[in-house]
């Protein structure tokens, strides 16, 4: 099969730079969220960014690769097309990455949530959904009615956001903590897991930033 000619070119580009240490170093700045489409192509990998023609080389910095283990159990290595949403650096069009925030086999671009939401969460046995808004928090759960609560602040610690929130008989305590949660029965991966306890009932997921 020909290869495409904008892959050509940067797997060209790759090969002639220097070999990179055998432990990746961060890139400098502050990492930001990207959006885009993954394609694994040999030992390469290019990451095409949503609404955008441009494509950069991708680098993983995680610690011990984590990144990449969470990419190929969403069939990357299979040489599936993966939605992602990494948190990195662009470096002279390398996209040097350090935290996962989505990934999803076959997905399509999704829009951030902006200013509305800030976070979903979401688990299976019993399924639920949940998404928190600039002023409410929406708790979605299977044959139960939905729950709706006012947002307040997180309070962050380390790795972990919490959020508590009560009104008319209903109490709701979430946290976040970063690190990988797979959901694979959606063909997904998270940066995030996430426990619900809302009036006395447990919810374990997975969640992601908006």
């Amino acid at each position: 099969m020909k290869m495409p000619s904008f892959l050509v070119a940067l797997l060209a580009a790759s090969a002639a730079c220097a070999v990179q240490a055998a432990e990746p170093k961060p890139a400098a700045g502050t990492p930001k969220l990207a959006y885009g489409q993954m394609m694994k192509h040999g030992d390469k990998v290019i990451f095409s960014p949503c609404r955008d023609p441009s494509y950069a080389m991708f680098e993983d910095v995680s610690a011990n690769g984590a990144l990449t283990q969470a990419l190929a159990g969403v069939g990357l290595n299979a040489g599936k097309k993966v939605y992602a949403e990494l948190l990195g650096v662009l470096d002279n069009n390398v996209l040097k990455a350090s935290e996962l925030n989505f990934a999803h086999t076959d997905g399509r671009c999704q829009l951030p949530g902006g200013e509305d939401e800030s976070w979903r969460a979401a688990g299976h046995e019993p399924g639920w959904v949940l998404a928190v808004g600039k002023e409410v928090v929406v708790l979605k759960r299977q044959g139960q009615p939905d729950i709706r609560l006012p947002t307040v602040a997180f309070k962050s610690e380390g790795k972990q956001h919490r959020l508590e929130s009560a009104e008319g008989g209903n109490a709701l305590q979430l946290t976040f903590e970063r690190g990988l949660c797979r959901d694979i029965k959606a063909d997904s991966a998270f940066g995030w897991n996430a426990t619900v306890s809302v009036n006395g009932q447990l919810l374990k997921g997975c969640a992601w930033q908006r």
